[in-house]
């Protein structure tokens, strides 16, 4: 499933806490013709032993989304947005 056809109120799995938990988009990923490089989102932190909270979160931490069959899918992102994730890792290695 690419990145730009996930939809408000999608359950989602994300991995910016370290581990992958489910969750929630509370806001769509499209911003004009393009789409957003962060996006807000309901995670069920409490999975892992956190609090379940509401904040936004790098696109490239969406791992997998729920299809309409229920069954999880793997999340394909833009090669540029991979590119600005590498950066982004480089930075926060040092």
């Amino acid at each position: 499933m690419k990145y730009k056809d996930l939809t408000k109120g999608q359950a989602i799995k994300s991995k910016q806490l370290g581990i992958e938990v489910s969750g929630r988009l509370e806001e769509s990923v499209k911003q004009g013709r393009g789409v957003k490089g962060t996006v807000l989102i309901h995670t069920n932190a409490s999975e892992v032993g956190m609090f379940d909270e509401i904040g936004s979160v790098y696109a490239t931490d969406i791992t997998q989304a729920m299809n309409k069959d229920d069954n999880w899918e793997v999340v394909e992102h833009e090669p540029k947005m991979l590119e600005g994730a590498k950066e982004r890792d480089k930075f926060f290695d040092e």
